[in-house]
């Protein structure tokens, strides 16, 4: 009820030129919206209500927010962010950005065109599901990315990992520390030298290379892996590092330079390499934690702070 009354009062305001554009309202995007909105800055943050962790029960590895549900985080956060007059948010998704530094404009794709001074894309990534039957209904509840957010509540469970290559051997070692019942399935032949094979026998973790048939679960907990000849193994969790896109391909389109790995390249303060445009979150970093999203939007809405008071500070 608060994003309809909020959406029917950005229609009638939204020919006014903000000092910030925020694209993307989980957690980075307010953290940054609240930072601004205490520095008494004019904000307008457009969420597409699209979050990666959407089917994820629960937050982890989070002071004062352990255990609790993702939305639940989001909708507190959007509250207290209202509560700075400066500060709207827009329920739309933005299509478009042209101009330069202290000169942005906006086309989103319900036809509202915005002015902004600086623009902060906190828009996230997109995951890319393998094709293996039952999946992706099992991501972010027990087929998982991060032990950090979730190897806890697994711990001392059998456990598989779904990698393959010479990174398997490291990532297995130290998920061994959440778990001695460890499995690595690399869905065909495995890619590891003779020497990690060796370390990964020393330590107790096995090694299946059958092909994977699917993912048997309930509502996404899953009970076992059928393999392709037929027999099966039970499993409590499964974790993967799955390929990822941008979430929004603008930055790119803008001449922000990208890493190898995919993310938004970014300084120590969340700058891009395009002036006046900064970005935080998962969009830059492979550290996809809440807390970490949290504290990057805060950086950066802080520099984007001190650069618009610069960017009025009399020149001699």
């Amino acid at each position: 009820m608060i994003m309809v009354e909020l959406i029917a009062i950005n229609m009638n305001v939204l020919k006014q030129e903000f000092d910030v554009l925020i694209v993307g309202g989980s957690y980075a995007g307010l953290s940054a919206a609240m930072t601004l909105g205490r520095s008494i800055r004019k904000v307008l943050l457009v969420d597409s209500g699209r979050p990666c962790n959407a089917q994820t029960p629960y937050s982890h590895n989070f002071i004062t927010q352990d255990g609790v549900k993702p939305a639940d985080i989001a909708d507190k956060a959007k509250a207290q962010v209202l509560q700075y007059p400066t500060v709207q948010i827009l329920e739309d998704k933005v299509v478009e950005v042209s101009g330069i530094n202290g000169d942005f404009r906006v086309l989103t794709e319900r036809g509202m065109r915005i002015q902004a001074k600086k623009i902060l894309f906190a828009t996230g990534i997109k995951d890319i599901m393998p094709d293996i039957p039952g999946f992706s209904e099992c991501w972010g509840i027990s087929a998982i990315h991060c032990p950090y957010c979730h190897g806890y509540e697994y711990r001392g469970m059998n456990t598989g990992i779904l990698i393959n290559g010479e990174t398997a051997a490291d990532f297995a070692h130290f998920i061994n520390n959440w778990t001695d019942k460890l499995t690595v399935f690399s869905n065909g032949p495995a890619l590891i030298t003779p020497e990690n094979l060796n370390s990964l026998e020393k330590a107790g973790i096995h090694l299946v290379e059958t092909e994977i048939a699917e993912i048997v679960h309930q509502n996404g907990q899953m009970q076992h892996i059928r393999f392709k000849d037929g027999s099966t193994r039970d499993l409590d969790a499964l974790y993967a590092r799955v390929p990822f896109e941008q979430h929004c391909q603008i930055p790119e389109q803008m001449g922000c330079e990208m890493t190898a790995e995919g993310h938004i390249k970014v300084d120590e303060m969340k700058k891009t390499n395009v002036p006046g445009i900064y970005a935080a979150g998962d969009n830059t970093t492979m550290m996809r934690m809440v807390s970490v999203s949290a504290a990057a939007g805060a950086l950066a809405a802080a520099m984007m702070n001190h650069e618009l008071v610069s960017d009025r500070r009399p020149k001699y």
